[in-house]
């Protein structure tokens, strides 16, 4: 189980609106100055991530709890989203380029780069399926684990809170 922080933004007896900040390894990490990660971090910030959980432990607004998720999940979505468009561009690069012998653009690479592109979106519209498949699963949901602190920490909400 991978686990993170979050803070109860609202609770219930049944169901408890967490937010968990993502956090990234970039701080401990001497390649950051050259990391598309750092990078993006840099310009977009760090969302926060709201969910909406069971509340088997009974929490209240405010309470810092510790949420897990399967490592399963995490290991296919990671899979999924890394290899999934990478196998799209060369199998589409190499059924272009099938195409292109076969005589029918003989001598181009247009047809290479075009099945290299028609993959590639194949494989991300493929891979965006699949997620919404795995977040639809209740054995790859996000569960509370524990109260991490007995001491409640005050909570502001500015602007309306959404869950997905």
């Amino acid at each position: 189980m991978i686990e993170e922080q979050a803070i109860v933004l609202r609770a219930d007896a049944e169901v408890a609106y967490v937010e968990a900040i993502r956090r990234s390894a970039c701080g401990s990490c001497h390649a950051a100055s050259g990391c598309g990660t750092s990078l993006l971090e840099r310009y977009f910030g760090r969302r926060s991530l709201r969910m909406e959980l069971d509340n088997p432990l009974g929490v209240a607004a405010g309470e810092t709890v510790v949420i897990g998720v399967p490592e399963g999940s995490m290991l296919r979505a990671a899979v999924a989203a890394y290899l999934g468009p990478l196998a799209g561009l060369i199998l589409g690069a190499i059924a272009g380029q099938q195409w292109a012998l076969s005589g029918a653009a003989s001598g181009s690479d247009w047809p290479t780069l075009l099945g290299a592109a028609a993959g590639f979106l194949l494989a991300l519209t493929l891979v965006a399926r699949y997620g919404r498949t795995l977040a639809q699963d209740p054995r790859y949901k996000p569960v509370l684990l524990r109260r991490e602190v007995s001491e409640r920490v005050p909570v502001r909400v500015s602007a309306p809170v959404t869950f997905r």
